[in-house]
Formats: structure tokens, sequence, C-alpha cells
């Protein structure tokens, strides 16, 4: 991190130790054993409100997806829980296993150990080794983050039950004929030397070549001696069997039949037509290599080609090629085109671009590869996943997921479990050597139950997603007691799933597999796919382009709910998220904001009396109903799971109607009578408690903290994290449309009048005369609030009037439904005035011109860094908006 950007984030932080502050509520918390399935209470007291967090890896730290999806799912459960829910966080880690086998082997090679010489059994323990050492450290972060899960009751995807479950889904599978063993093609990763699923694998856009390849004709046809083949991989070419051609290209239907004589392998190869060939592609003859791409697999299914397997788990061409033999992928390409070109049978090469698999977790390039595999027959299971969702018994948020899901099952293929691993769920089949019998097992079999033999068991392991597709209901008591397990009875299916759009179908499609067939029950009614948090430019945040950010770094600058707020303020429907920093350093803010709100509300609290709220003044029944449109409009925002639209509802009215109207409002009467003041004093307590419910899921450490010292009943809720949620139908009573408009016209007119002040540098000390102008209703309203604004905006002579024309010589404020005129006469020199706004104008709009002239030129935007145009954009903006606010300026005082 460079020394500039150490010192911007220095500035940033506050002389306060957030830690110090969070830490003792989560004990406090914990202590109480509030993470915990909650007793309920009220109308939902029966009910029970259940998520299940996606698991993390062991090998993983927080990170900017976990923050952001852990505050979702921590912000649902705290308002369930304050709802009356019994609610649960349910927590744990997923073993991972080709992550973690690629860390484990990492170290043990820098010990100098190496994992084949040590074997199976002692490298199964150095990986749980590492999950002891490093399997609590992201729990650890997700509780220093203030996130409410059950810490008592911690799952991991190889614990003894959860084993258990697994091995039941195969065995059942198994004998259901869902599963099956099978020689098919998998994208084979030669570093990991595992099957990789398809769903796992990452496309890389690469810069290659289009070769075309001359195979000469066993016997000419119509005067041809050979043919030319275009391919992107002349090495596979060893593994050729066919060469096909469309059935719809009547220029080779002659040669259809016929055969070639395979260069450099002198293997004799059918020509045949098959529909998948594209005629326009290459030359529109296709080599056909079934052992080594899946299309061409399926082709030779069809037509009955055999199947040819050159590489070995490393992709090394194997023995029986001569020269080739021993040559990597690579090495091998670069061969056989030298030897094409020195045969004569290069035909020529062409640029050409294309989209490669690479392994999700080592970015090696996959290899199609012939290979006898597990797989599970997704046709039996696909058909319930699916008819859920259409018809809406899982609900997705936004819905346009829905459709992808949908899409995604309807395409989805039968789906590769094995993985050549040693870490992770073994297979459970059993194998007898010496008569031939075999089968799945729940429990280890070591003597064959047919002639007594010693059996085996299977060497590899199920894909982790196998595993964690059984999350939901394994970590609640299944297989063990099946649907009646207590907490599967009580809680099942659980309500929220939140994940990334990037395991939609590895993970969530199959959750819903296992559960319909499992427990013939969805597992969650609703799934929100949250957006990607990505780098302030768009991009992906990753250590190799450094534009990362550590949630760890944020909660220590902006403490957790400073974090928390600020990354749900910029939830919006996009997919992506192009993390702002400054909302961040904004929620901190207002964090502050709280605390100093509440603490004025504390310093006035003398002498103060517990009773039942009453709005007494307009102000009064201005906020109430505020306060219970709010509640109806949070409610409706949770129910739609908007969670920027929630954040900016709350910034709003805690800020601007709590803070800079209402606690203004009541600072005179809190100086007034006795009676004034204890209805007051009643009044803020309630509004700022109510608020306080409101945030507590959000921002639970400052709501908490302030909660502790509010002179409010806690007999039923002695801490905010089981408090009741407000209630929207309780509050309706509250709505008042006419104080609402009455207050909120004051509020506008004091703003026009305070900013008319600020804008010509008049003191507010000095008393204004003002014209208000507006309709008869509205009128009415605000004239009974003359008083207020008189007050407020130190107002002498004040005007409010259907017919009112503006005064000569004054500026004009507009708000809703009003027009605001402010006499200037005698206050402010016009002529100057002008002047100097005249000035002003004319280097504005040069400013202005300069940088657009800049923006518009080809060169500067092609070689500019994005930063630096987005800047100079940023400030052009800001340019013509102040050029407009001035010529307005002008226009009020021509």
């Amino acid at each position: 991190m460079s020394e500039e950007k150490n010192n911007e984030q220095a500035k940033k932080r506050v002389d306060y130790d957030f830690a110090a502050h969070e830490r003792p509520l989560i004990e406090a918390w914990e202590k109480q054993g509030y993470f915990k399935r909650t007793p309920g209470f009220g109308e939902h007291e029966g009910d029970a409100y259940t998520i299940v967090i996606p698991p993390p890896n062991i090998t993983g730290a927080l990170h900017m997806g976990h923050a952001l999806n852990d505050t979702i799912q921590d912000t649902c459960i705290r308002r369930a829980r304050m709802q009356g829910y019994q609610a649960r966080w349910i927590l744990g880690t997923d073993h991972a296993g080709i992550a973690t086998q690629t860390k484990v082997d990492k170290k043990l090679a820098d010990e100098g150990i190496s994992r084949l010489e040590i074997g199976r059994e002692a490298f199964v323990e150095a990986c749980y080794d590492w999950y002891r050492e490093y399997g609590a450290t992201i729990v650890n972060q997700i509780k220093g983050m203030g996130c409410s899960c059950d810490y008592s009751d911690e799952h991991f995807t190889l614990e003894p039950a959860y084993v258990k479950a697994v091995r039941q889904v195969f065995v059942d599978w198994y004998r259901d004929d869902l599963i099956y063993r099978g020689k098919r093609i998998v994208n084979w990763c030669p570093s990991c030397t595992t099957a990789i699923a398809d769903d796992e694998a990452e496309y890389v856009d690469e810069a290659g070549h289009l070769w075309y390849l001359r195979y000469p004709l066993t016997e000419p046809v119509d005067g041809m001696d050979y043919i030319v083949v275009a391919t992107t991989r002349p090495e596979t070419m060893l593994g050729d069997t066919g060469v096909a051609v469309s059935p719809k290209d009547e220029s080779k239907k002659a040669l259809v039949g016929r055969s070639v004589m395979l260069p450099l392998v002198d293997r004799e190869i059918p020509i045949f037509s098959d529909f998948h060939v594209d005629p326009e592609f290459g030359t529109g003859f296709v080599k056909v290599t079934p052992a080594h791409d899946p299309n061409d697999y399926a082709m030779g299914e069809r037509n009955g080609l055999e199947r040819i397997n050159i590489f070995d788990e490393n992709a090394v061409v194997v023995e029986g090629y001569g020269e080739f033999s021993g040559m990597t992928r690579d090495e091998a390409r670069e061969a056989v085109v030298a030897k094409f070109e020195e045969l004569g049978l290069l035909d020529h090469v062409e640029e050409h671009d294309h989209s490669v698999m690479t392994c999700y977790r080592c970015h090696t390039k996959l290899e199609p590869w012939l290979s006898e595999q597990w797989f599970v027959a997704v046709d039996g299971l696909k058909r319930d996943a699916a008819r859920v969702v259409e018809d809406g018994s899982v609900a997705f948020y936004p819905e346009r997921w829905k459709q992808v899901y949908l899409d995604w099952m309807e395409n989805l293929k039968d789906w590769c479990i094995s993985r050549q691993l040693w870490w992770g769920h073994r297979i459970p089949m059993f194998y007898c050597d010496a008569c031939g019998w075999e089968d799945a097992s729940v429990e280890d079999i070591e003597v064959c139950p047919v002639c007594g033999a010693p059996v085996r068991q299977d060497d590899d392991v199920l894909d982790t997603w196998f595993s964690s597709q059984l999350w939901p209901f394994a970590t609640m008591g299944w297989p063990e007691a099946g649907m009646d397990a207590p907490e599967i009875k009580l809680a099942y299916p659980t309500q929220v799933l939140s994940t990334a759009r990037d395991i939609m179908g590895l993970w969530v499609a199959r959750m819903v597999m296992s559960s319909m067939y499992c427990c013939k029950e969805i597992p969650f009614e609703n799934v929100i796919i949250h957006p990607t948090v990505m780098a302030a430019d768009g991009k992906p945040m990753s250590k190799s382009r450094g534009n990362g950010v550590d949630p760890l770094r944020l909660m220590e600058d902006y403490g957790a709910d400073g974090m928390r707020f600020g990354l749900l303020m910029q939830v919006t429907g996009a997919q992506d998220l192009k993390f702002n920093e400054a909302k961040l350093e904004s929620s901190r803010n207002f964090a502050n904001k709280i605390r100093n709100a509440a603490r004025f509300v504390m310093m006035n609290l003398d002498g103060f009396e517990p009773g039942e709220p009453e709005p007494v003044t307009p102000a009064d029944r201005w906020i109430f109903s505020r306060l219970a449109g709010l509640v109806a409009r949070i409610d409706g925002a949770f129910a739609r799971f908007e969670f920027g639209e929630i954040t900016r509802e709350l910034y709003t009215f805690f800020w601007n109607e709590f803070c800079d109207w209402y606690i203004e409002f009541s600072k005179s009467r809190l100086n007034g009578s006795a009676e004034d003041r204890a209805a007051c004093q009643r009044n803020l307590v309630f509004v700022l408690d109510t608020a306080l419910r409101l945030l507590h899921p959000i921002m639970p450490f400052v709501t908490e903290e302030i909660y502790q010292e509010l002179p409010v009943d806690k007999a039923d809720a002695p801490y905010l994290i089981i408090a009741s949620w407000p209630d929207a139908s309780a509050l309706a009573r509250y709505v008042d449309a006419d104080a609402e408009r009455a207050i909120t016209m004051v509020t506008e007119t004091v703003s026009g009048i305070r900013s008319t002040r600020s804008r010509y540098g008049i003191t507010p000390k000095t008393a204004l005369s003002v014209v208000v102008k507006a309709d008869a209703h509205d009128v009415e309203l605000l004239d009974a609030q003359r008083q207020l604004v008189a007050d407020m905006a130190n107002v002498d002579d004040l005007v409010i009037a259907a017919d009112a024309e503006k005064p000569a010589e004054s500026g004009i404020a507009l708000a809703a439904g009003l027009e605001v005129y402010i006499v200037l006469a005698g206050l402010v020199d016009f002529e100057a005035e002008r002047a100097r706004l005249e000035k002003e104008r004319a280097k504005v709009a040069a400013d202005a011109a300069k940088l657009e002239k800049k923006l518009s030129n080809p060169g500067f935007l092609a070689k500019a860094a994005p930063e630096i145009v987005e800047k100079d954009r940023a400030k052009c903006t800001e340019l013509t908006d102040m050029l407009a606010r001035i010529e307005g300026q002008l226009a009020e005082i021509w």
C-alpha cells in the first residue's frame, strides 16, 4: 500500500476504540443465551425463524463478500428475534476439499514434506490439524462483526453426524439408481489431479491460433488426395478416431463413408456426418477426438468411434506415441505442428481468439479427459427442484434470479461427484477383489458379506458440494432422527438463505434437489442473491490487482456498525456493488449522530417521569406520524429484502427529521412549563427508543449501548437484542396527514430562509420580512404554525397568502407547493452582488469549457488512467452544477 494511501486512511480514523465498546456487548449477549434459539413471544411466539449460514471454508478469512452477506443475514435474524420468533442462526464451516488439500500440501512442501511420502492417513490428520488451527479464525471474525450466530452449536461438514448424513444420501441415491459409475469425459485438472465439475470451471479468454492440418485420404475422391481439418488443439490429433462433416454440407457428401490415414500415427479413421458439425467453421471438416472433447465424445457415442486417451493424469502424452510420449500438452503441440510442417501437411495457420476452461482453484487449464468417475443422474432430482421455484414455494430476491435458476436447472447435466483427493468425504463404496462383490454402505465394511475376504473402500472423495448440499437439514439432526428430529420438526424449512450468484447452481439448486428428495420439503422459503462486491473501479477485488479491501481494517476505522450500515447503504437491485468507502465514513458519522442525539435527550431528562407518550403539539403529531409511516415502510422493504432502501429510510428519518428538526422543536418546550417539559421528555424517549429498535438489526452496538441507558421499562427486555419490534398497526393511529403537511411546510420554509441568509451573508440576528405563496388549504395549515416559522428563522414580518406576489428585490426559495420570497431590500447591494456573480460565472464557465474539451479528446481518454478520467468527469459535473446555481442567483436578483 502506498504511503499516500496510508496517510489518506489515517485521516479517516477517529480516536475511538470501537472494539473496546463492542466486545463487552458481544460477551453479554452470548452470556445471556440470546444467540441460541430464543423463546418466542407475542403473535409469533410459536413460530420458528431460522437461517443457515453459507459455511465459510476453513482456509478463509473474512472478505468483503462475507462482510456483506453476514450483515444481511444478521439483520434478518435480529429483526426476527425482535418480532418474537424463536430465532436461530445456524453456524458452521466447510471442510472445502480441494481448497484445504491445496493449502496443506503447500504447508507440508514448505516443511520439506510430500503428501505422497507420508501417506493418506497422516495427510488427513495434517488436514485436521489445519482445521483445529485455522478453522476458528473466520468464525471469530464473524463474531467480531456482531453477528448473532448460535456459537454454542457450531457445525463442520466433516463432523461425525454430518459424515453419516452424507453417507446416507449416497447410499439412498445409489440404491435408487440416482448415482452410477461410468467412464465419461470430465474436466480434469492436471495440477490438482482431480475431476472438476462443469460449474466449477472458470472460462478465460485466450489469444490462440487455428491450425489447418492436411489428412491424406486412403483413396482419392473426385481428384482429391487429402482433406483439411481446422483445430485449436493440434496435439489431440494423436487421439483422433474420426472426421465429421455436416449432413447439410452438399459439397462433402461424396466423402462420407470414406476414410483418411491419420498422420504421425498411421491410424485409418472414417469420415462420417453428424448434425453437431457447423459447416461454417474452419473448412467444414472436424477432427473427432472422443476421449478429449465432450462434443467429440457425444459424436463418438452416436457413431461407434473408438475412444483413445492420449494423456495421463498430469496431461503428459502416454507411452505408445514415439517421440511425443512423455511430452506435456504444450510441448506436444509444438512438436506435432513442427512434424506436420516437416511433412508438408501444415496447410496454414490463422489467429483465433477463444475461451478456455481453467481450474477455479489453481487456474491451470483443464483437460477434457476420459475417466471413470461417479455421477448423479440429475434427471431424477431436478423436476421437483424446478417445480417448487416455478410455483413460488421458493422465492428469489431480486426476482430475476428465478428464471436464471430455472434455466440452469433445465440445462443441468449429470453431475460428476468423485474427486481424486484425500481430504473430504470418502466415497462409501466397498469392493471385494476376491469375489467381485460391491455395495454402498453407511457403516464401514471390513469383511465381504459373501466370501469373507477383506474388502477395500473407494479411494476417491465426494465433491465438496455433495456434502454442503445437505447443510440445511444435516445441521438439524437428519438423518439420526429423520424428520422427527426436534430441530427439524420445529424449524424446517428455514426462512432465508442469502448467498452470492456464483454458487446459485453449485449450491442453492443442489440444496433444493437434495431437500426435496431427503425431506420431501423445500430447504428455505426465500433466497436472497446479494450483489457481488467489486472494487471502486468496477473490477473484481483481488490480491494480484491490489484493490482488495480488508473488512477487519474497515471495522477498526469505522466500527462494525459503520461498516455494516455503510455496506447495506450500497445495496441495490444491481448484480454488482462498486465499493465506496466514503459510505462507511458517512455511516460512522451517522453512528456518532445517533450518540449525540441520545446524549442530548439524556441530558434533558432531569425529573423524568415515565408515562404514555402523547402527541400534544403539531410537531409531536408530525414526528409521530412520520415514525408510524417509517415503520410501515421499513416492514415493506424487509418483506422485499431491499436493504439499501431500509438504510436510506432510517438515515433520513433519524438524521433529518428527528435530529435536525424534532430535537430543535423540542428545545424551547424543555425550558417551558413543567407539564410541557414532561410531555416533551416522554415523547423524545418514545421516538428515540422506537428508532433504536428499527436501527438495531443493522447497527447493533451503538443502539444497544444507548438502550442500556435509556429510562424505559426493561422488565421483559433487559437488552435491546430481545426487545419487541415496533408494531406498524399499533402506530397507525398516529398517522396525521395534516400535521405532516404543516410541519413539512415549516421545515421547507425555514430551510429556504436559512439558505438565502447563507447565500447573501445575512447574519441570523437580522430579522427578515418573508412572503409565502401557497394554496388555500396549505395557507390555513402553515398560518397556524407562523410562530414556529418566526422563531426558527428570525422572521418579524410574515405574510402567508394564496394570492401573494413577489416583492421587489427579494430572493426566492421553492418548495413542494410553496413559493417563499425573502425580502432583501436594504440588506444586499444588488449591483455589487450582480458584478460578483457575473465574474464568478465567467470563471466557472471557462473552467467547465476547458474540462469539457479535455474530456472530448480521444487521445486523453485513451492514455489517461481511469481514475483520472473519472475524477475529471466528476469535477466537470460539479462545475456544471455550480454554473446552474450562479445562473439561478443572477435570475433571482436581476
